[in-house]
């Protein structure tokens, strides 16, 4: 088991430690559920009232903290508690799962793939035709990539997801298990005589260095050019990116958020949980979308937007005021 000491700790984060403990921390741990060997973090003074019933000996707390640690308790204040507490749970981590060989005897790796140094790839994985994976790439069990697919360096891919064919994924990037690269986009017209036909999705997927893509998201090729994602880009689980939309840099989507075909968000650009935007719409660099919101706009820079349909986050609370005080009036 790892221990450390709080002066350990501190080495790495570089904060102020204020008190002291006998206690080698053992553990990080939210402040509800933590033991008096383990370290928990406060990131806003709203939870200050919670470290009085705390059995944790330590946080990771902010600099403008109103309360002290107490007897045998300590704190290390720094400039960013949610940020410093990443550092402590990177110490802490678990090892990753085990690769008793770099390249699992049961994967099928086409003859005319081209694999990096130090690539790891697990039981039952397929790796296509004129595939081109980088270096320091780990790849576990029961991956798909298919043809013409490229891979950066050091990216990961969890178990499960499929690649299709002549999709490129950067560096540094994460796919958790069972996303989805690359499949068809969403395209259908009605036809008097067929019914609704296919239409070809003939384009590809490209995602950008230092992108993380949730458990069950997917992410449509395009139709006739690429889906693209840009660098730094997160994506949570259960997410629908449809065909031909382009994210730019350090765009985040919570889960269960969707775009709709040929969206465009530009630079950390926001969108909350569950919510829906309109194919062939713009959202502005900084634009935020609020948790189950309907898009059916064009989205400014810099504009906060909520409801069904979205309007200005404002004005829907006002709105929101207005008809509860309704609702209550017309109760009397």
């Amino acid at each position: 088991m790892k221990t450390y000491s709080i002066q350990e700790i501190n080495e790495i984060l570089k904060g102020e430690i204020s008190g002291n403990t006998t206690h080698s921390i053992t553990a990080p741990e939210q402040l509800e559920l933590a033991k008096e060997t383990e370290i928990s973090f406060i990131g806003h003074k709203k939870y200050e009232k919670y470290w009085e019933t705390s059995k944790a000996c330590a946080a990771i707390v902010n600099q403008d903290i109103s309360i002290e640690p107490g007897e045998n308790r300590v704190f290390i204040k720094v400039k960013n508690a949610d940020l410093a507490m990443s550092q402590v749970l990177a110490l802490f981590a678990p090892p990753s799962p085990v690769f008793r060989t770099a390249i699992h005897p049961t994967a099928i790796i086409d003859e005319t793939a081209i694999i990096g140094d130090d690539t790891r790839i697990g039981a039952g994985s397929y790796v296509g035709v004129n595939v081109k994976i980088g270096k320091n790439v780990t790849i576990y069990p029961n991956v798909t990539i298919l043809d013409e697919c490229t891979i950066g360096d050091n990216t990961i891919i969890w178990s499960g997801t499929v690649i299709r064919e002549r999709c490129h994924i950067g560096n540094d990037c994460i796919l958790h298990p069972n996303a989805t690269i690359g499949a068809d986009g969403f395209g259908f017209r009605s036809d008097p005589e067929k019914g609704l036909v296919k239409i070809p999705q003939i384009g590809n997927v490209i995602i950008g260095n230092n992108v993380e893509i949730g458990a069950n998201s997917s992410v449509d090729r395009g139709k006739f050019s690429s889906t693209i994602l840009g660098d730094g880009c997160k994506i949570d689980n259960l997410v629908q990116i449809g065909h031909n939309s382009k994210l730019g840099k350090f765009c985040i989507m919570a889960g269960n958020s969707g775009l709709a075909g040929s969206v465009t968000l530009g630079n950390g650009v926001v969108i909350g949980g569950s919510a829906s935007i309109k194919d062939h719409l713009t959202l502005g660099d900084g634009a935020m979308v609020g948790a189950g919101s309907g898009v059916a706009a064009d989205v400014p820079a810099g504009k906060v937007v909520l409801g069904y349909p979205a309007v200005d986050a404002r004005d829907a609370l006002k709105q929101w005021a207005i008809l509860k005080r309704l609702v209550k009036d017309s109760s009397k």
